[in-house]
């Protein structure tokens, strides 16, 4: 047999978590057509994979790329770490649907620093495909995106017409292609939506096979397991699978509640609703300053925030209303919240430090200082924030239902956002599963690794040409060393690079030849089918 590209002596890990076996892999044509012994074949390119592992691409359960790939196209960030598959539109963010002529108070703040040569998923996917990418992208359509399209960024629910309106709009997304329907119900305007009108949007799902809900859920303090039934209770009365975002507990006061956590996830899988979720190994979050600020406060949008925290008495309303705690209660911890990026020049100087240590720098209160760099910076303020526990981290990441997903973004280390701290996440998350959770304390087996990397997704996103090693698939692989594959990036220094992936195929094509990024493009728009 001939073939484009020959991978010769390899183990394989198929995606399915059945063990490990020895073969190699013949690829033409973009797709898998040969698994077995082929020593005697011939190809154009011959790989050599003896000590190293073949496994499907990963898929990557909850991205945020929705837009930085048109930054950077190459998406270094994540395909040094194997991933060949993106899903965006996670937290109710995507950068569509666009309403022409609306206010730029009324477009998602994710597309509005962008030219906007789009309005739909449809002319999404065009100006990303004609740029170019490296790595393949599964769109979901946001809550707060279809909120901002009808112009609903207050507190309050929608009327009538801006329901139907709303509803039409999910259906456009999901009829053009988007996998699911996402909400960030800690994240405005997402979180002024009441459960009723997340089922009424969630019914428009069902029409369509396998979409699914996807739930950066109700967070606040001390509704951690009431956050998740909410979601399975949503995907109850909508008829549809659930997906739990980011599986984590943000709250001190209930570390080590995980199993309770889980539970309804469980209950609902036994009454027969398809419930999953996904997590990331990290005992930190990473998100937007102004996440944590009270809900009247972001009520009409950035613009009107900013104008609210510029005028002294609204400040310091804002300032008392703080001083009684964050998302519904949580204790302060400023010494946890430690800037991640900024706007201005002026202030690159606290990337990297704490808002307690900006504050004593400052010599005034740090709930001053938080409010004031949401002001000073034009909202522009990103921020990791270390609250969660390492053994919380093991039991999710441990558990059967949990598939992976980074929360982070494809990026390069020499782009846009190379002067930025983000979350080691970025660039770490799959090699950090692989190295120190598989290889060094064995809490998973690598096969249960891989499944929850690529099978599992897979399923979830029913996907028919992908996620496994399997003959007739598109050919999106993985090649690493399973001895020295791990991350590199850290609070401190993220822009690291994950060390291990040899050889990466898109579509059939080397992103990755022997630890070097190739630049070519083959990525796609997956649609939902």
């Amino acid at each position: 047999m001939n073939f484009d590209i020959l991978i010769k002596n390899g183990t394989i890990i198929d995606g399915t978590g059945n063990i490990r076996y020895n073969a190699d892999v013949g690829i033409s044509k973009k797709k898998i057509a040969a698994i077995g012994n082929l020593v005697q074949s011939q190809a154009h390119t011959i790989i050599d994979a003896t000590d190293l592992i073949i496994a499907p691409g990963f898929i990557d359960m909850h991205s945020h790329s929705d837009v930085t790939l048109l930054d950077d196209p190459g998406g270094e960030s994540k395909a040094f770490q194997g991933v060949t598959t993106e899903v965006v539109g996670n937290c109710g963010f995507s950068p569509y649907p666009i309403i022409k002529n609306n206010s730029k108070e009324d477009i998602s703040p994710m597309a509005s620093r962008y030219p906007l040569t789009w309005e739909n998923l449809d002319s999404w996917a065009c100006s990303l495909q004609s740029n170019g990418i490296s790595l393949n992208i599964a769109p979901q359509v946001g809550h707060s995106a279809i909120r901002y399209a009808v112009g609903l960024i207050d507190n309050h629910p929608p009327s009538k017409e801006q329901l139907n309106k709303m509803c039409k709009l999910v259906f456009e997304s999901i009829e053009q292609g988007a996998f699911s329907f996402s909400t960030g119900l800690t994240v405005a305007p997402s979180m002024y939506a009441k459960t009723e009108e997340i089922v009424e949007l969630a019914k428009t799902l069902s029409e369509f096979e396998g979409a699914f809900y996807v739930s950066h859920a109700r967070l606040w303090a001390g509704n951690h397991i009431k956050a998740v039934e909410e979601a399975i209770d949503i995907g109850k009365q909508a008829n549809i699978p659930v997906q739990y975002s980011h599986m984590a507990i943000i709250d001190s006061r209930y570390y080590g509640t995980g199993e309770q956590m889980v539970k309804p996830i469980e209950i609902a899988r036994s009454l027969g609703i398809d419930a999953t979720y996904d997590v990331y190994p990290y005992t930190a979050a990473g998100t937007n300053l102004a996440q944590s600020v009270p809900s009247w406060l972001q009520e009409g949008g950035e613009h009107t925030m900013l104008k609210r925290l510029r005028n002294p008495s609204e400040f310091n309303k804002a300032l008392k209303d703080i001083k009684k705690g964050h998302f519904g209660g949580l204790p302060w911890a400023f010494d946890t919240f430690v800037i991640s990026y900024v706007k201005n020049e002026s202030n690159q100087n606290i990337v990297g430090k704490s808002i307690e240590q900006i504050a004593i720098e400052r010599n005034e209160d740090p709930h001053k200082t938080y409010l004031s760099l949401i002001k000073e910076e034009d909202n522009q303020v990103g921020v990791v924030v270390h609250n969660r526990v390492e053994s919380d981290v093991r039991y999710f990441l441990s558990h059967p239902l949990a598939m992976i997903g980074s929360d982070g973004n494809a990026i390069s280390p020499t782009g846009i956002h190379a002067k930025e701290k983000p979350h080691p996440r970025f660039y770490g998350t799959y090699p950090r599963i692989l190295g120190k959770y598989v290889r060094d304390e064995s809490l998973i087996s690598l096969e249960t690794a891989i499944h929850k990397m690529t099978g599992m997704p897979a399923k979830r996103l029913n996907l028919k040409d992908r996620g496994y090693i399997i003959e007739n698939k598109l050919a999106d692989i993985a090649i690493f060393n399973p001895l020295t594959i791990i991350d590199k990036s850290t609070f401190n220094k993220p822009h690291k690079l994950s060390k291990g992936i040899v050889h990466l195929f898109v579509n059939g094509t080397p992103i990755i030849s022997n630890g070097k990024h190739t630049n070519k493009k083959p990525g796609v728009i997956i649609r939902r089918i």
